[in-house]
C-alpha cells in the first residue's frame, strides 16, 4: 500500500506505479480464473456454432445482422474512443488526461482485438475470412472494393496499427524505468528489449516528444475518419433508419461517449485496489464527466434530429421505422438506450454527482449498457422493419450468441487483467511532469 499522506516525489511515483506489477494477489488470480471460465464458455459456444452451422444463431428472415454485428460496432466504438481521448486531450494539453490516458490506450488495443473477432464469428465458414483481404492470386479473383464491409478491413487494420504504435511509443520511458528496477533476470531481459535501450538523454527525450506529438496529431483525424467509415456500413444502404448523413458525426460522438464510460468503469476499481487516489484524482473523474455531458448532449440531439428528419421528410417508411422503434416489439430496448444515454447523464450537471466516485461508477455502467443497446437498435430494429410489411419479423438472440457475447467481454478483460500486472497502467514519465522540480540535493 502506498503512503497516501506522503507528498508525491519522483521516487514515490516510481514505487507506487511499479508496485502494481508485483506478484499477483489471490483476488487477482481468482478474478482471472473466473474470467477464463467465461471465456471458455464463449469458446465452446463458438466451436459448437462452427461444427453445427450458423443456424444455431438466432438469425431469421429478415434479420441476418444480429448480436455479432452489434458487438462488432460496439467494440469498434470503444476502440476508437480510447486513442481519440488520449490524442485529442494531449493536443489540447488537458492535464487531467495524464493519469487515465494509458488505461484508455490499452483499452483501445484490446477492444480492437475483440472487435476483429466478430466479422469472422459472423461468417458461416470462418476459415474463409481471408477472402476479405485484397491479396494477389493466380485466379485474379478480387474483392468487391465497392462494399463498405471491405472499407472496414482497411479502416480497422490501419487504425489498429496506429493505435498499437501510439500505445507502445508512449510506454518506452516507463519500460526503461521498470527495467532499471526489477531484479529477476527474465523480466529484466524482456523489459530491456521493450525499452529499446532507453537511457533518458536529452537527445532521446527530444526525439521521443516529437514522435509522440506526430502520432497524436495523426491518430486524432484517423480515428474520426475510421469511425465515419464504420458508420457508412449503414448509411450507404437504403434501409429506413440507416440512409442518413447524420451517421458519421453521430457514430464518432457515440464512440467517445462509450469509451469515456468504459474508462471510468476500469479506473474506479484500479484506483481502489491499488490505492492510487493521489494519481487518479477526483479532478480526473470530473474532467471525464464533463466530456460525458458534452457527448451525451450530442447523442441526445442526434436522437431528436433523427425523429425530426423522419417526420419532416414525408417518407412513410422512414417515419414508420422510428415510430416502430419507440412503440414496437423492441420498444423496451429503445427506451433503455434513451434512459441510459440521455436521461441518466443529465445528473452529471450537478457537481456533487460529478465528484462522487461511486455515483460515476454506476453511471458509467449504465452508459456501457445504453451504448450496446444503441447499436442493437440501429442494426436489428432497422432490419426487422424495412419497406415491405410482408417481410417484417422479430429477431431473438440464441443462447449461443449470448455465450459468445459473454466470451468477448471475458476476452477483453483477460488482456486487461494481464496488462495491469505486466505494463505500467499510469504513465510514470508524465506523472513526474506535473510534480515540482526537486531542489538540488533534495530527496527525489
Amino acid at each position: 500500500m502506498s503512503n497516501q499522506s506522503a507528498p508525491l516525489t519522483y521516487s514515490r511515483v516510481n514505487d507506487d506505479i511499479i508496485r502494481m506489477l508485483e506478484k499477483p494477489s489471490l483476488k487477482w488470480l481468482a478474478l482471472f480464473v473466473f474470467d477464463l471460465s467465461v471465456l471458455g464458455i464463449g469458446a465452446m459456444c463458438f466451436i459448437y456454432q462452427v461444427y453445427t452451422g450458423l443456424g444455431v444463431a438466432g438469425y431469421s428472415h429478415p434479420v441476418f445482422w444480429g448480436v455479432y454485428i452489434t458487438n462488432f460496432v460496439f467494440w469498434v466504438g470503444i476502440a476508437h474512443s480510447g486513442t481519440l481521448i488520449s490524442a485529442i486531450l494531449f493536443l489540447f494539453r488537458a492535464r487531467f488526461r495524464m493519469s487515465i490516458y494509458r488505461i484508455s490506450e490499452a483499452m483501445t488495443v484490446f477492444a480492437v482485438m475483440t472487435a476483429g473477432l466478430f466479422p469472422i464469428i459472423h461468417l458461416g465458414r470462418p476459415w474463409n475470412f481471408y477472402w476479405l483481404l485484397p491479396y494477389p492470386n493466380q485466379r485474379e479473383l478480387w474483392i468487391n472494393f465497392k462494399s463498405p464491409l471491405i472499407w472496414d478491413v482497411f479502416a480497422v487494420s490501419t487504425y489498429a496499427t496506429v493505435s498499437i504504435l501510439f500505445f507502445y511509443v508512449g510506454m518506452i520511458p516507463d519500460l526503461a524505468a521498470i527495467r532499471d528496477r526489477v531484479v529477476e533476470k527474465p523480466r529484466k531481459f524482456i523489459y530491456s528489449i521493450l525499452s529499446l535501450g532507453w537511457k533518458g538523454s536529452n537527445w532521446e527525450w527530444m526525439h521521443y516528444t516529437r514522435a509522440y506529438l506526430y502520432f497524436a496529431a495523426f491518430a486524432a483525424p484517423l480515428v474520426i475518419s475510421v469511425h465515419s467509415v464504420v458508420s457508412w456500413d449503414f448509411a450507404m444502404a437504403n434501409t429506413p433508419g440507416w440512409h442518413t448523413t447524420i451517421f458519421p458525426p453521430y457514430f464518432v460522438a457515440g464512440a467517445i461517449f462509450s469509451g469515456l464510460g468504459l474508462v471510468i468503469t476500469l479506473c474506479v476499481p484500479i484506483r481502489k485496489i491499488f490505492h492510487l487516489e493521489d494519481y487518479i484524482t477526483v479532478d480526473n473523474f470530473e474532467g471525464m464527466a464533463k466530456l460525458i455531458m458534452l457527448t451525451s448532449g450530442i447523442i441526445g440531439y442526434a436522437y431528436a434530429a433523427e425523429f425530426f428528419m423522419a417526420w419532416y421528410s414525408g417518407n412513410p417508411h422512414e417515419w414508420g421505422q422510428f415510430v416502430y422503434r419507440a412503440t414496437g416489439d423492441y420498444a423496451l430496448f429503445y427506451w433503455i438506450m434513451v434512459v441510459c444515454n440521455v436521461i441518466i447523464p443529465i445528473s452529471l450537471w450537478f457537481k456533487k454527482v460529478r465528484t462522487n466516485i461511486k455515483a460515476l461508477f454506476v453511471i458509467s455502467l449504465f452508459i456501457n449498457i445504453g451504448m450496446w443497446f444503441e447499436r442493437f437498435n440501429i442494426i436489428v430494429i432497422s432490419l426487422s422493419h424495412e419497406f415491405d410489411p410482408g417481410n417484417w419479423g422479430v429477431y431473438k438472440p440464441s443462447l449461443i450468441e449470448i455465450g459468445i457475447t459473454a466470451g468477448s467481454f471475458a476476452w477483453f478483460f483477460m488482456f486487461f487483467l494481464l496488462f495491469i500486472k505486466t505494463l505500467p497502467a499510469i504513465s510514470i514519465a508524465e506523472m513526474k511532469e506535473i510534480l515540482p522540480v526537486p531542489r538540488k540535493g533534495a530527496k527525489q
